[in-house]
């Protein structure tokens, strides 16, 4: 048999049935195998099976919208009134309200009109709830004191009405440098005469500077008569003019 087989190679089998049935009896194994799990379904897991076979759970359905808002009505009111004209419907409505007017309980006995609930009985109108201020008459509030009429401290006269209360003038030295010059003219000035009628503050407004010192030295002895306003005496603000003239 060794002779046959592995010498030289030469010898061969020439059964080609042995093929085909060595092919035949594989197949039939193989479908042996396929089939005995179709055929014997019990012996197979039922819980695996079963997640294969069955489909999913599908998803839960979106909550429902919400209800829309119920459309808000405007009601419209009729003008009764247009221009200060009443105006007539334009229809006619099926009810007309029908209004009572209640009747007001009876006053009692002792209340005022126009008072306020838990008033003392007898109180006047406008008083306090549950007090008797109202009720109580008052007696009138003193008239408020006369304001005494304020006297001013010093006044403004003029110059001519000044003059008339003078009782006391020098006359002023003309100056002889001035009168070889023959320099002549007028010296002003502003003064307030105090309560007692003498000179205060004597300012000058305009004049000849070579006349100035005499005139201001005459007016400062000057005296005139205190000014009364009001029954007090006052101060007074008045214009002074000294003339100076050749022929004096």
């Amino acid at each position: 048999m060794f002779d046959q087989t592995f010498v030289e190679g030469t010898a061969k089998t020439h059964k080609s049935w042995t093929v085909v049935l060595s092919f035949a009896g594989q197949c039939a194994l193989i479908g042996v195998g396929i089939l005995i799990p179709l055929i014997f379904t019990d012996t197979l897991p039922r819980a695996q099976l079963t997640s294969f076979l069955v489909a999913p759970p599908p998803p839960p359905p979106p909550p429902p919208p919400p209800p829309p808002a119920p459309p808000k009505v405007v009601k419209v009111i009729p003008r009764q009134f247009d221009a200060g004209k009443l105006m007539a419907p334009k229809q006619i409505p099926k009810e007309i309200a029908n209004i009572k007017e209640e009747e007001l309980p009876p006053p009692s006995s002792g209340t005022v009109v126009g008072g306020v609930p838990g008033g003392v009985p007898g109180g006047a109108p406008g008083g306090v709830i549950g007090g008797i201020i109202g009720a109580v008459p008052t007696a009138a509030p003193p008239p408020p004191p006369e304001k005494k009429a304020v006297t001013p401290q010093r006044i403004r006269v003029g110059g001519n009405v000044q003059q008339a209360n003078l009782i006391r003038k020098v006359q002023p030295v003309y100056p002889p440098l001035a009168k070889q010059a023959r320099i002549q003219g007028t010296v002003r000035f502003t003064a307030i005469i105090g309560k007692d009628g003498t000179i205060q503050n004597l300012q000058l407004i305009g004049g000849h500077p070579l006349l100035v010192e005499a005139a201001r030295s005459a007016v400062s002895q000057w005296q005139y008569k205190p000014t009364l306003l009001n029954g007090e005496p006052v101060e007074v603000v008045t214009q002074i003019d000294v003339n100076f003239t050749l022929s004096q």
